[in-house]
């Protein structure tokens, strides 16, 4: 399980300029971290494992809004206005695994 001090490399830096905040500050700093750290086992338990949120594609794009939503106290409507997304996250993954699935089954 990650926390809020295990973040992956850069992930941080990434979710503050995506939030615009520009600023250096070990306050923000910790309580985005445990808004990403939050976010991330939110999303793990929606897509059924551990996602890679460092590289593009919809857990990291779920986890910016996730942060995004948390910060400005819009938790609560977060699941409702990214259900189609969240939906399609869990998709990719089942098709990916019965992708490869089927190719060791072959080899």
């Amino acid at each position: 399980m990650t926390t809020r001090f295990e973040l992956p490399e850069s992930l941080l830096d990434d979710v503050k300029q995506y939030l615009g905040i520009t600023w250096n500050d070990e306050s923000t700093d910790k309580k985005i971290s445990g808004f990403i750290a939050s976010g991330m086992v939110y999303l793990n338990g929606k897509y059924g494992e551990a996602a890679d949120y460092t590289v593009d594609g919809l857990p990291r794009t779920l986890l910016m809004e996730y942060v995004r939503y948390l910060r400005d106290s819009a938790l609560d409507v977060f699941e409702n206005n990214y259900q189609s997304m969240i939906l399609a996250m869990q998709t990719e993954r089942a098709v990916n695994s019965y992708v490869e699935k089927t190719v060791q089954t072959e080899v």
